[in-house]
């Protein structure tokens, strides 16, 4: 528990409040915002037939412009079908919600950042070469890693993984104490509770110690959890504090890529992730969907490198006004480590400010190269036609294809959504399974005992397409025989559901998740 008992408590919960209120403001104002655009539109449509004209050749050149990208069919069709039927009103959501004006912007600030970060990063092509020869699928998608999104496959880096966020969390403390020089921590979602001042209050004295600590939270994900002064009470304290792209509609249009990232590095040497925020529902403090199931990694090693670098990153692009790093030096040094085991580990990150999926590139890659299982699990199912194909294709090979999702939703609409993916998976030979116990929001995946991925990706479009994600592939180590445990551990608490949605729903359910299925793209 934080210093200060009660105080605290109310505090935090006014922050709750705040953070809610500010939220279903924002909300508003943008729903407003877009309402009123497509009344003056439409207005304008209606009663000037030169501006009516001039506005369908614009959208027809607009549907022409979405066909032609580079991106799934999934992702497309649904933009191109609402443009064509409701023209004013899909033509004002596309420029508002599905095309970013401002990603050029954002897009030529990352990619200055990522030039001066990224070749700070061993190639490791002789370990590359080395995994080749032991395990070549897993150095197949080693070298698509290095050479699309820039990560390299490391050796010489112990790894564990903790089958509950809460084990992490304990790990993570315990790390944070011995913290000699920085502390990088990087969150979507930190809830100003219990959870957050154990941390908050370790930070605070490694601060003392003259430790250099910089914590970064995306805002929509922790608008909820925390209040506008965060920021100013952390800084008081001397941590360093950045807001990843500030919830403000009518100002900012950059809304629909968030940070999703979650990261911890201490001193360039030990690393976090996973699928938990830092919020008590993920550590079991509070369970409004039942058992919160999530997963997570420490890294210590050489591979602690590439996590460095994903938070740099991040740190140094989002505002073009912020007081940037003028020097990594300092951050990326080589130190000397041997590890207790022979290992592959890879920490990648996704960012939706290039045209490469890299986090569904590495799901389908993983049951591609399937020879007797794949295994996932997530908390949304909400995927493109490609990867329903590759999943498909894998489970009519022979592959033991298996996806685990929640029993017990944190979204409902979402969570319909999810089930609408189900009959044409199963009936290709996938098996779902529900997981009754609670919520699951771990993101792994497993292929055939030797390699498996852990981090932030959802198997939906907003992980996919849209927003900013790390990852851990890691192969021929203990870490991938202890999450096939869990897996199996999982398989047995949850809900087989796989006949049921072969032939179980009903015409109007069908016709429902059909629907939802068409706008799900949108969401």
């Amino acid at each position: 528990m934080s210093k200060g008992g009660s105080k605290s408590t109310i505090e935090g919960q006014a922050a709750v409040k705040n953070g809610v209120v500010r939220m279903i403001l924002a909300l508003l104002a943008l729903a407003m915002n877009i309402l009123l655009t497509v009344l003056i539109v439409f207005k304008l449509h209606q009663n000037y037939t030169w501006f009516a004209v001039v506005f369908d050749i614009l959208a027809l050149i607009t549907v022409l412009y979405i066909y032609g990208l580079h991106t799934s069919s999934s992702v497309k069709i649904p933009w191109m079908l609402i443009i064509i039927f409701l023209p004013v009103a899909g033509m004002v959501f596309y420029l508002l919600v599905g095309l970013n004006n401002t990603s050029r912007k954002m897009r030529k600030r990352y990619k200055k950042i990522d030039e001066a970060l990224l070749p700070r990063l061993p190639e490791n092509t002789d370990v590359e070469k080395r995994l080749q020869q032991e395990l070549p699928f897993t150095a197949n998608i080693a070298h698509y890693l290095r050479k699309y999104a820039g990560f390299p496959v490391y050796e010489n880096t112990d790894i564990t993984y903790y089958d509950d966020a809460a084990k992490g969390l304990e790990a993570q403390k315990e790390a944070l104490r011995k913290a000699k020089g920085f502390i990088f921590m990087e969150y979507h979602a930190i809830e100003d509770s219990a959870s957050w001042h154990g941390i908050c209050d370790i930070l605070e004295e490694k601060v003392k110690e003259g430790v250099e600590v910089r914590v970064f939270y995306d805002d929509m994900g922790s608008i909820g959890f925390i209040n506008t002064d965060f920021v100013k009470r952390l800084e008081a304290k001397g941590i360093k504090a950045r807001v990843f792209n500030p919830f403000s509609p009518g100002q900012n249009i950059f809304l629909n890529n968030r940070d999703h990232r979650k990261i911890t590095v201490i001193d360039g040497k030990v690393g976090f992730t996973g699928g938990y925020n830092l919020a008590d529902e993920y550590f079991h403090v509070t369970e409004p969907f039942g058992f919160w199931k999530d997963t997570g990694l420490r890294l210590e090693g050489d591979a602690v490198r590439s996590l460095t670098v994903t938070f740099l990153e991040m740190w140094n692009a989002i505002r073009d006004d912020d007081v940037d790093d003028v020097s990594f030096e300092k951050y990326l040094t080589d130190y000397d480590y041997t590890a207790k085991e022979k290992t592959y580990v890879l920490p990648y990150a996704d960012s939706p400010m290039d045209d490469e999926a890299v986090g569904e590139e590495v799901y389908m890659s993983m049951a591609e190269s399937a020879t007797k299982y794949v295994w996932f699990i997530t908390p949304y199912l909400i995927i493109t036609e490609e990867m329903i194909h590759t999943l498909s294709i894998a489970a009519k090979r022979g592959i033991d294809v298996r996806i685990i999702t929640p029993g017990i939703p944190d979204k409902k609409m979402v969570y319909s959504l999810t089930r609408s993916y189900y009959n044409v998976l199963v009936r290709n030979g996938v098996r779902i399974y529900e997981y009754t116990p609670g919520f699951c929001h771990a993101k792994m995946s497993i292929t055939d005992d030797y390699m498996a991925t852990c981090g932030t990706i959802n198997l939906d479009f907003r992980s996919l397409y849209h927003h900013f994600e790390n990852g851990c592939l890691y192969a021929g180590c203990q870490a991938v025989m202890d999450t096939k445990k869990d897996f199996e551990k999982m398989f047995s608490e949850a809900n087989e559901v796989t006949e049921y949605y072969r032939s179980g729903r009903g015409s109007f359910l069908r016709f429902g998740q059909m629907l939802l299925r068409l706008v799900a793209p949108l969401m």
